[in-house]
């Protein structure tokens, strides 16, 4: 557990000390452990860093309503202090939008980005409804509903503070399309074409804004289209790590 910017951040760092620091940030109302079955087959080879956002998982939420550059400050002195330098980011939905950010900002080795939005996203359901909705859905995703159960949506989700609402209206309403277009690094883009969150659309957009990023897509899966095809994904993302620019 990390204080910064006078908060208690929980973090996970594993694997290999001496590789390649790979940094994954989860979505909204999700947690570390929701991120864990993408990171842990890469454990031998890579740094493992995985954190719980501020207002999520065991960090405490902001004392104020955050915008999206203060959750950039706060990354950003986090890698300071642990000495992560030119990481690859993954981040999927809420935490591929601070990625995207990210990676207009500083310097990222590779960005890896799982159906995150950067433009305003309209839905008459909540977030919670429509992952689970998603989870019933697909049957794939079976073995992982209880899982999600568990990791998204919360009580400190469905019992949202004040301060936390307001942060999720100014992340819906934060548009960095202009920030996207500033990244250089290598990115790889992975959407599922069924994604009731983030429409498919947005991937398209999302490759023609980035010069050096490529999409993979996976036909009928979901905002979740990560751990639906967790195998896919996982093989997809070595190809990536282990390619040259």
């Amino acid at each position: 557990m990390d204080i910064i910017e006078d908060l208690k951040i929980s973090y996970k760092i594993y694997g290999n000390q001496d590789g390649q620091s790979i940094v994954f940030l989860h979505g909204w109302g999700q947690n570390i452990k929701m991120m864990e079955p993408l990171a842990n087959p890469f454990r031998n080879k890579y740094n493992l860093v995985i954190i719980d956002l501020p207002g999520f998982g065991d960090s405490d939420e902001p004392k104020t309503a955050w915008s999206l550059n203060d959750y950039i400050i706060l990354l950003n002195t986090f890698f300071e202090k642990h000495n992560i330098k030119n990481p690859v980011i993954v981040g999927h939905s809420f935490g591929g939008k601070l990625a995207l950010l990210y990676a207009s900002i500083y310097d990222v080795n590779k960005l890896i980005v799982l159906a995150s939005p950067f433009k305003k996203e309209i839905s008459k359901l909540s977030f919670k409804t429509r992952i689970l909705k998603a989870l019933k859905k697909v049957k794939a995703l079976k073995k992982f509903e209880n899982f999600a159960k568990r990791h998204i949506g919360s009580d400190d989700y469905r019992n949202a503070s004040p301060i936390m609402r307001e942060v999720l209206t100014r992340h819906i309403n934060t548009d960095i399309t202009e920030q996207v277009r500033k990244i250089k690094c290598p990115t790889l883009i992975i959407w599922g074409t069924n994604d009731e969150a983030v429409s498919y659309d947005r991937a398209l957009e999302l490759e023609k804004l980035i010069p050096n990023s490529g999409l993979v897509t996976y036909e009928g899966c979901s905002h979740y289209a990560y751990l639906e095809r967790l195998h896919q994904t996982i093989k997809v993302l070595e190809s990536f790590l282990n390619s040259e620019e």
